[in-house]
């Protein structure tokens, strides 16, 4: 069971992004990264949090949807690190939680765990988004998978980046309207 006390131990033992994303891989996981930019609205949402939210992304750095995906939190976490933080874990490294997390029957990468200010669990959203989904269908010649650095569309990156938003955000939101934390916060 993901209680609370195992989330929160994960979290802790986790890397910040730029520690994760540091050796073979860093160019390709920069290079994305700084592609990533957020936009005003978007930018108002991710400060307009009231509730603390952590997210802990099972990762590989090797992984091209990982590259080309978890980026965006890194840059929600910029622009509001007292309500949002998250950590990455080396998928491999940690197969204790790998284990717990299969998606249709699978240890696949990045899986992502939205938790409350507790570590009370609130989401599992991976392992891509229904853009990145969507653009692959469109497109499936080849690889599932795509390697890192791999050119990906603007509009693509775009769509991505709101979908984590608004898991984000829908993840806030239960926070925001939990009965235990507004009794807590008095709101």
């Amino acid at each position: 069971m993901l209680t609370p006390e195992v989330l929160r131990s994960k979290f802790e033992q986790a890397s910040s992004f730029s520690d994760y994303i540091g050796g073979d891989r860093e160019a390709e996981w920069r290079a994305f990264y700084d592609a990533v930019t957020l936009e005003p609205e978007q930018r108002a949402l991710l400060e307009g949090m009231t509730r603390r939210v952590h997210a802990l992304a099972v990762s590989g750095v090797w992984c091209g949807d990982c590259v080309q995906q978890l980026p965006f939190l890194a840059r929600f976490e910029e622009a509001n690190p007292d309500r949002f933080r998250v950590r990455f874990l080396d998928r491999d490294s940690h197969l204790d939680l790998a284990e717990r997390l299969k998606i249709c029957g699978g240890m696949r990468v990045p899986v992502v765990l939205f938790m409350n200010e507790d570590f009370d669990f609130l989401s599992l959203f991976g392992d891509r988004s229904l853009s990145r989904y969507r653009a692959m269908a469109a497109r499936q010649l080849g690889a599932a998978c795509p390697l890192p650095g791999a050119p990906v569309d603007e509009d693509e990156r775009r769509a991505t980046c709101e979908d984590w938003l608004a898991e984000l955000e829908r993840v806030h939101l239960i926070c925001r309207l939990s009965p235990k934390l507004r009794s807590r916060h008095g709101d």
